[in-house]
């Protein structure tokens, strides 16, 4: 089974690359974003804490996102692999997804992160938001999510990196150019 965790700040690529790379390598995007939005929209109780909690620009609890992923693994059991997007955002939730594999008889493959700067990200969030009308995109909510990145979430690729399993590939420039990169990283695995 091929499990990936892509990984960088809001606005990095990774929904764009997860697009291309679950065609390719026929695996199953889960993205925490999504998950959250989808249970916002459909006003599930878990939906209803959720969306506070973007609203305010703050990280979803720990409790709360394992077992949402968990549960999306769960139902896919007959999937080739699995690429996570938004997750794990901390070293406990890397822990806890490495255990949750492992009862599955599964591991992560490789861990990729997209490197891009602040500079770079802002500009493409506002173009993001323009369209996309998603309220964690909004122009205050978007310097706390990056802080929040690079204050916090960043911790997680040392974990990574002592498994062997970190490698980064620049996220700036054409699409297509930052997709065959990562392929280039994948085939690998």
């Amino acid at each position: 089974m091929l499990n990936l965790v892509l990984f960088g700040p809001p606005g990095a690529g990774k929904g764009t690359q997860s697009e291309k790379l679950i065609s390719k390598y026929q695996l199953i995007h889960i993205s925490t974003g999504d998950l959250f939005r989808a249970h916002v929209k459909g006003e599930t109780k878990l939906g209803k804490k959720v969306s506070q909690l973007l609203a305010d620009g703050e990280l979803v609890p720990d409790a709360i996102t394992i077992a949402m992923l968990e549960e999306e693994v769960d139902k896919n059991p007959d999937a080739k692999g699995f690429v996570f997007d938004g997750f794990p955002r901390t070293v406990p939730q890397a822990v806890e997804l490495d255990l949750f594999l492992e009862r599955k008889g599964s591991k992560i493959a490789g861990v990729i992160a997209l490197d891009v700067d602040q500079q770079e990200l802002t500009k493409r969030i506002a173009e993001r938001h323009k369209t996309s009308g998603r309220p964690d995109d909004d122009a205050e909510k978007l310097k706390k999510r990056i802080s929040e990145y690079f204050e916090k979430t960043i911790h997680v690729l040392p974990y990574y990196e002592e498994q062997g399993k970190l490698n980064k590939v620049n996220g700036i420039g054409e699409i297509e150019t930052v997709y065959n990169d990562l392929c280039a990283v994948i085939d690998q695995y």
